[in-house]
């Protein structure tokens, strides 16, 4: 069951926004043509990253936190993962998830970031 374990959650979301990106955003060149799907698609990739940080920082409550919160914590543990944050949460969330921006780079690099902070998560929550 993925709930038990943040990460194999987080990469699944991540996985749903591919899929919606793929399967229902319908690209053409360098653009995606439905903006609800990609909007979709940014939100549950942002899911992704705070389901990841949440299980990674021992949040028990489902309480919204604000994008600050996730910030300070980042920032006294790791400059590049908070980089890495920063940069995935004006994408995702920003770009993405509110604008609806059509740019298929900017969905690719957005689905880097995720993957990259949910490796980070990943690795230091691995008990040998």
């Amino acid at each position: 069951m993925t709930d038990k374990n943040p990460v194999l959650e987080a990469k699944r979301y991540v996985e749903n926004a591919r899929t919606i990106l793929r399967d229902k955003a319908s690209k053409e060149n360098d653009l995606y043509t439905d903006r609800k799907y990609v909007k979709l698609a940014g939100h549950a990739a942002y899911t992704g990253i705070l389901v990841a940080l949440d299980g990674f920082l021992g949040i028990k409550n489902k309480k919204r936190k604000d994008v600050n919160w996730y910030k300070e914590q980042l920032a006294s543990i790791d400059k590049k993962v908070l980089s890495n944050f920063v940069n995935a949460y004006e994408l995702l969330h920003l770009y993405m998830g509110y604008d609806g921006t059509q740019d298929v780079v900017v969905a690719r690099r957005g689905l880097e970031r995720a993957d990259e902070i949910i490796q980070w998560v990943e690795q230091r929550t691995t008990t040998c």
